[in-house]
């Protein structure tokens, strides 16, 4: 990158600094977790609201802007044949939020450099850093071969029916990147394998039981009322006894993404623990919570029997997202990143095989992995782009989480987030409590991105 772009790059970013994150907080405000369909909000409410408001800033920097259903939008920049275009996509839905935040997560604020709320590094943060990206090309007047897109979803944290109706409907794009995962680019995700342990056995002392918010996240509380002589409080568990013999039990955890679960506890591992060690439980209860507690023992899938490694991907990955009571009887979660030797079906039958007639063990959903060749030139576009802005060397590397990338023939994910720079003790990861995102490192990415695509558009497809 010669130094009248970069130059003309940090002016930009410095230009355009209080837009930029005036924009997240407008995002940010938007409670935009998935909920019950209504005609016009296939999503629920507040993932239309998103929408429209993404697509709003799109028109207010001059950018042509377009609902698709309600269901995902674009920003535009550049005419060409429909098939013939470069895109971007984010999404502008998030999680629910969990407990423990210090402040309204739907309020962005700003601490030492830091942003915090929901969905400021996922993915409402790099949204704005898409359009503003389109913003740069027009004003700049950057010649462009193929027409851009940024594509702002909707329902990526909770069924992808977003991305389903785009290429159902509109050509996908030429080569596509998805700022929702760490820099410098990641060109392969794992399988993904959801499912549920339906347990058929009736409960007798376990009068409740409940934790976690959503299949995709390490849950950081988790509660159960259980029928006991005596139990008294332990690490990371409270109790509290209601009436004679009947105790609510109350456990916490270190909640974090369900495709990182290294570092995290799980609240219902905790509680599965408690009520084993306490002798909670008649016979068969008990055989519920051994195979459970063999599911939360060890992260790897090695307590239930499921591991894997292929060398290309790190290894398995398994994690239990919710638990509750489904007509009187016990369901948990189960959230499984696998790489390319084995798969979602092995994965259940494998956990089939432990359960015997205790349980039915669904398949719900299977992704296979996904691997783009570091040959291909948009694939070093983009990591030259990331190096050239930054100044290092840095490798492509293959995750765990699932990204749009894995959706579309041609596309990576590619950063804004820096799991390798120290981050303050105050900010919370991605779907966790106090997420937060460097202002700094959002800014320097814009960067990233607008490099990469003057670059693209030199390329032949």
């Amino acid at each position: 990158m010669d130094e009248a772009l970069r130059r003309d790059l940090e002016r930009f970013v410095e230009e355009n600094e209080a837009g930029i994150f005036r924009d997240i907080a407008r995002l940010v405000s938007v409670n935009s977790v998935e909920g019950e369909p209504e005609p016009g909000a296939p999503f629920g409410p507040g993932p239309k609201a998103a929408l429209e408001l993404g697509l709003q800033i799109a028109r207010e920097l001059g950018l042509e802007a377009v609902n698709c259903a309600d269901k995902i939008g674009y920003a535009q920049l550049g005419e060409g044949p429909e098939d013939r275009y470069l895109a971007t996509i984010t999404h502008l839905d998030v999680v629910p939020t969990g407990e423990g935040w210090e402040h309204d997560p739907f309020t962005m604020r700003e601490r030492e450099g830091w942003i915090i709320g929901r969905g400021v590094m996922d993915d409402k943060g790099p949204s704005v850093l898409c359009l503003y990206a389109l913003k740069y090309l027009k004003e700049r007047n950057i010649p462009l071969k193929y027409p851009v897109r940024a594509l702002l979803g909707a329902n990526e944290e909770s069924g992808m029916g977003d991305v389903e109706h785009y290429l159902a409907n509109y050509p996908a794009p030429l080569f596509c990147f998805s700022p929702d995962a760490n820099f410098p680019l990641c060109n392969g995700e794992k399988g993904i394998y959801h499912g549920r342990i339906c347990f058929k056995l009736p409960l007798n002392e376990i009068v409740d039981i409940r934790g976690g918010i959503v299949i995709n996240a390490v849950p950081d509380k988790a509660e159960a009322t259980v029928k006991a002589a005596r139990l008294e409080s332990a690490e990371r568990v409270t109790v509290k006894e209601l009436e004679p013999g009947l105790w609510h039990v109350s456990a916490e955890g270190l909640g974090g993404h369900a495709s990182l679960p290294k570092g995290t506890v799980n609240a219902i591992g905790v509680l599965v623990d408690y009520l084993l060690a306490n002798g909670v439980g008649d016979e068969n209860e008990k055989r519920m919570l051994t195979l459970l507690q063999r599911l939360h023992s060890a992260w790897d899938g090695s307590g239930l029997g499921v591991q894997a490694d292929d060398g290309l991907f790190e290894p398995l990955t398994i994690i239990g997202g919710v638990i509750g009571l489904e007509d009187g009887k016990l369901v948990q979660t189960l959230d499984s990143r696998y790489p390319t030797n084995t798969s979602g079906e092995k994965i259940a039958a494998g956990i089939r095989a432990l359960a015997g007639d205790l349980a039915e063990v669904t398949l719900d959903r299977d992704a296979a992995p996904f691997y783009m060749s570091l040959d291909n030139p948009a694939v070093q576009v983009c990591i030259n782009a990331y190096n050239d802005v930054t100044g290092e060397n840095a490798k492509p590397y293959t995750i765990g989480g699932g990204t749009y990338a894995r959706d579309f023939p041609n596309a990576v994910s590619f950063g804004p987030e820096h799991p390798e720079r120290p981050a303050p003790d105050f900010a919370g990861p991605i779907h966790g409590v106090d997420e937060a995102a460097s202002k700094a490192w959002l800014l320097e990415a814009l960067q990233v991105y607008i490099l990469a695509l003057i670059e693209l558009e030199k390329l032949d497809f």
